[in-house]
């Protein structure tokens, strides 16, 4: 009786399925259906079979239903046996039609009768599920089919890997197919077998890879294998050691190139006019600020409001510049105490003025697309698309501004000031001017800096103080006045600090910056590049 009622379900279920495929407008597809029949089998052997057909069918569920049954997550239902997907919410299963993914509510585990599978069967759906998406005509779809099956790698499927990479086009795809069939030679029983993929992989800085060789020196009693697998996991070790160098360096590269921006306007404004600006952080913040402004004004269109805001943050903070110049800066030149706790003074006024309007808590920036996510070189090396761009946008203000200073009037004007201002006033040029338009260029840059710094970190009224020491010490370094020296100052602090960082720590490092900086200030007082002019010392 329990046989009879068991076959007729079955009836019903194939019925059911064909009927659905045809309101649809489906063509029905027997192969498929015949395989979901098989699936509520007592027998494994006759689920086995039916994982096939379903596999062999192309029926556009095909996946779906292989990862459910897999998932655990595939039912009949009780009293109709109807085809559901089941997710457990507490003691309850949310379930839906399996074809058509209607909602059929919240039933109780005893309501559903789950597919049971042993861990052949887990062997044959990862295989089938594998051969499925890897004919999927999207890329990702078929990487991702390949990396899930990197821990999983029979001789059958390993025959089908090796179909797939004679036939691929796609180059990321390609690769992982390599590392997979690598995979597969080193669990080969033949001893020249995986001595070959031994080979093949050498230097090969895929993380599966460094552990299946490490397992497979743990196994191995083959001494030769032994000696073979060590001496490549040393090669690949060595290599991502190398790679790990490499990403240390990028990362210090990035912050020399978030130094040199901060700096850079500093150097200007210290080698012309004289002036130690305790305020320059805070022109740093202005400019971040007016980045978050202008994307609270725009804020469907993130990227065009980043673009923006490099002028306007210029516009900004080259203002704020100017009228400090003007109100304070301009009656205490030759006073360098007076000067540095004035601009203080007006540091502190800028951090309250912020607070004030913006509050003082933390605000965040959004980063557009084309700035988010990472480029991947390899498995190992990383490298984050914000602090790329930011990298190259440094280069290029240092170039615009170097160009400035060279080739325009007022860099003309700027130079022989700065080299000799009573022989420059001597000569027509309005130094009273120069100072005022230099300062407004220092801050203006300050503020430019800003939008780069919103791009790594929280805009808050304390954003300045964290870059401003680090800024004097750049240009102490690199030579005051000196635009090619605060370049090469703020890159070669900035990768100091980074390849310091992982055996001191940053705090420890950052001492370690700074003690080097005064001991080469008592040898070297004027810095990497000295200033030139009679007016230099």
């Amino acid at each position: 009786m329990h046989s009879f009622s068991r076959d007729f379900a079955l009836a019903a279920l194939f019925w059911l399925l064909l009927m659905t495929q045809y309101c649809s407008g489906a063509e029905p597809n027997s192969q498929f259906l015949d395989g979901l029949v098989l699936l509520s089998a007592q027998s494994f052997t006759e689920k086995e079979k039916g994982i096939e057909l379903i596999g062999a069918s192309q029926d556009p569920l095909a996946a779906r239903t292989l990862q459910s049954l897999l998932d655990g997550k595939l039912f009949y239902t009780s009293k109709d046996n109807i085809l559901v997907y089941g997710e457990s919410e507490g003691a309850n299963y949310a379930i839906s039609d399996f074809l058509s993914g209607e909602s059929l509510g919240l039933v109780k585990k005893r309501n559903l009768e789950k597919i049971t599978i042993n861990n052949t069967l887990r062997s044959t759906l990862k295989t089938t599920i594998a051969l499925i998406n890897l004919q999927h005509p999207d890329d990702t779809v078929r990487l991702a089919a390949v990396n899930a099956v990197l821990s999983d790698i029979n001789p059958e499927l390993l025959e089908i890997l090796a179909g797939c990479y004679q036939t691929e086009k796609n180059e990321q795809v390609r690769d992982a197919l390599s590392v997979a069939l690598a995979i597969g030679g080193l669990r080969q029983q033949d001893t020249a077998k995986r001595l070959e993929a031994l080979q093949s992989v050498r230097g090969d800085v895929h993380p599966v890879i460094k552990n299946e060789i490490q397992a497979l020196i743990d196994r191995e009693t083959d001494a030769i294998v032994i000696k073979a697998a060590k001496s490549t996991l040393t090669a690949i070790e060595g290599k991502i050691a190398w790679f790990a160098r490499l990403e240390t360096l990028f990362f210090g590269l990035s912050l020399g190139s978030v130094l040199v921006l901060a700096a850079i306007g500093l150097a200007i404004t210290f080698g012309v006019i004289g002036v130690i600006n305790m305020a320059h952080g805070e022109l740093i913040m202005l400019g971040a600020y007016t980045t978050y402004v202008l994307q609270q004004l725009m804020p469907d269109s993130i990227g065009l409001a980043l673009a923006l805001s490099v002028p306007a943050a210029f516009g900004v903070s080259g203002l704020a510049g100017i009228l400090i110049e003007r109100s304070v800066i301009r009656f205490l030149y030759g006073r360098p105490l007076e000067t540095l706790l004035a601009t203080f003074g007006i540091s502190l006024v800028l951090q309250q003025t912020v607070r004030s309007i913006f509050s003082p808590l933390n605000r965040s920036v959004a980063t557009p697309d084309w700035m988010s996510g990472s480029i991947t070189i390899n498995p190992i090396l990383s490298l984050t698309s914000n602090r790329v761009t930011i990298f190259f946008f440094a280069m290029l203000v240092f170039g615009a501004l170097f160009l400035l200073l060279k080739k325009s009037s007022l860099g003309l004007n700027v130079r022989a000031v700065a080299q000799n201002r009573a022989m420059a006033r001597a000569m027509g040029i309005r130094a009273a001017r120069v100072d005022a338009l230099t300062f407004g260029l220092g801050s203006g840059i300050a503020g430019i800096a800003g939008v780069a710094l919103s791009q790594l970190t929280n805009v808050g009224p304390n954003l300045g103080q964290a870059y401003i020491i680090d800024s004097f010490m750049v240009v102490v370094f690199g030579g005051v006045g000196n635009l090619w020296g605060t370049l090469l100052g703020g890159l070669s602090l900035g990768v100091a600090n980074k390849f310091l960082e992982p055996w001191s720590g940053a705090v420890l490092a950052k001492i370690i910056i700074l003690v080097f900086i005064i001991l080469f200030i008592q040898k070297r007082p004027q810095g990497l590049f000295p200033q030139k002019g009679r007016a230099a010392e």
